[in-house]
């Protein structure tokens, strides 16, 4: 395996989990199927959140240059979001982040990147419809961008295992970390459709 092929083979392996994190369902489960524009604005300020803090700790840890930058772009989507709310208290970490945080080394933390982006990507582009259904076309455009810069994760992540990866085996378990995050927020996001009564699978 190598650069050139190692999203795709993440994307294929968890097709269905990303195809499922795609769905209109997402947005019930991330608000408890209160789908107004505060309580989206809320849940995606606390990934945000989340996330910035996360790499926070990976930058402390690593003198890979990556890492603080996201750190960096990660605090500004998070202030991006909150001045959307008249006001935000961040609650707890999600498993998806507690498992990241876990992490140990360039080649799982990238790993981890390129899942906790894909993941990333599937939750923005539902952000994106909620408001351009609401014709909120101001916020529809925040989250566009903020998916752009979720998107070129992935390649980042890609990248960084270019860099470090130094056979097979640093790439397989990049990739297994890949498919296991993924898998970690799809598992919480059929957990909490099944607890409100609703199933995992898309809504046609």
């Amino acid at each position: 395996m190598n650069g050139d092929d190692f999203a795709d083979s993440v994307r294929n392996a968890k097709a269905t989990e990303l195809d499922r994190l795609g769905s209109q369902q997402l947005l019930v489960a991330l608000t408890g199927a209160d789908l107004e524009p505060k309580t989206v604005l809320t849940a995606v300020a606390g990934s945000e959140h989340t996330a910035a803090e996360t790499f926070s700790e990976w930058a402390e840890s690593s003198e890979r240059g990556l890492f603080d930058r996201l750190e960096g772009q990660e605090r500004d989507h998070y202030e991006r979001v909150v001045a959307e709310l008249d006001e935000f208290e961040p609650s707890g970490i999600d498993s998806m982040h507690e498992r990241l945080r876990e992490l140990d080394g360039d080649v799982s933390r990238a790993g981890g990147l390129v899942g906790r982006s894909l993941v990333g990507d599937r939750t923005l582009l539902q952000v994106v419809n909620f408001f351009v259904n609401r014709a909120d076309e101001h916020r529809a455009n925040l989250f566009r961008d903020l998916r752009d810069d979720t998107q070129q994760n992935v390649e980042d992540g890609v990248s960084l295992l270019s860099a470090c990866c130094e056979d097979d085996s640093d790439w397989d378990e990049a990739r297994k970390i890949a498919e296991e995050i993924v898998q970690i927020a799809y598992d919480d996001y059929a957990d909490t459709l099944t607890d409100m009564g609703l199933d995992p699978k898309p809504i046609c």
